[in-house]
């Protein structure tokens, strides 16, 4: 999987100006952010995923895809959905596959948004972290935190700080302020510090929770 091109730049200045950055890279020297799929199978899979165990998601994601007759990349073992196909799926269809009805409603209007080019991947680039925050929660089903993952995970952004990210509080907790945690304001501030790279610090947070890098 390909590196980001900023991610050496960014644990260099990282590690240089904070110690406990400085040993969470030294500690997890070869792994780092990745990036899986096309734009609309990546948010779907996102709201497949909501509020269920990745043992249910796996399940109900393999039945959806089927009937969505997504393409699979071969050399990438990857799938495509396309978005004006699932924009046509009937709601008995989705919930046969798992869907509950209000992530059928979820899904359908993701998929109408890339249609109708409400989403646009092609003007992504044009566009500032807030702004396409701001284009994707416009979604159905899609929040800010959901947006946030999109942007780290997908859109590579290298300055996301998701201030709501349990696992971010937990871990600033644990590694600055002796299990105390922060409330989502204070953590914004705190982690100014690592701008702007802070998409690159948080991941390195995560990593100190859970070695096994998540990819979204």
């Amino acid at each position: 999987m390909t590196k980001p091109v900023f991610w050496d730049a960014a644990t260099r200045e990282l590690a240089a100006g904070d110690p406990v950055m400085a040993g969470l890279i030294a500690r997890y020297p070869d792994i780092h952010l990745t990036r899986r799929g096309d734009p609309f199978t990546t948010l779907a899979r996102s709201i497949v995923g909501q509020q269920i165990s990745v043992k249910a998601a796996q399940a109900v994601w393999d039945r959806f895809t089927h009937a969505a007759h997504g393409s699979v990349d071969t050399g990438a073992l990857a799938i495509t959905l396309d978005p004006a196909r699932v924009a046509r799926m009937r709601v008995a269809t989705l919930r046969k596959a798992g869907f509950s009805e209000r992530k059928s409603e979820y899904v359908r209007d993701l998929a109408r948004h890339f249609v109708s080019g409400r989403l646009d991947p092609s003007t992504w680039s044009a566009l500032d972290d807030e702004a396409l925050i701001e284009a994707l929660v416009d979604v159905k089903g899609i929040g800010r935190w959901t947006a946030e993952m999109f942007l780290m995970f997908h859109e590579l952004r290298p300055d996301v700080l998701p201030v709501d990210d349990l696992g971010l509080v937990k871990a600033v907790a644990e590694h600055y302020h002796k299990g105390k945690r922060m409330a989502p304001k204070a953590l914004r501030r705190f982690g100014a510090r690592w701008a702007p790279w802070r998409s690159v610090a948080t991941w390195y947070l995560w990593r100190s929770l859970d070695p096994l890098p998540v990819v979204y």
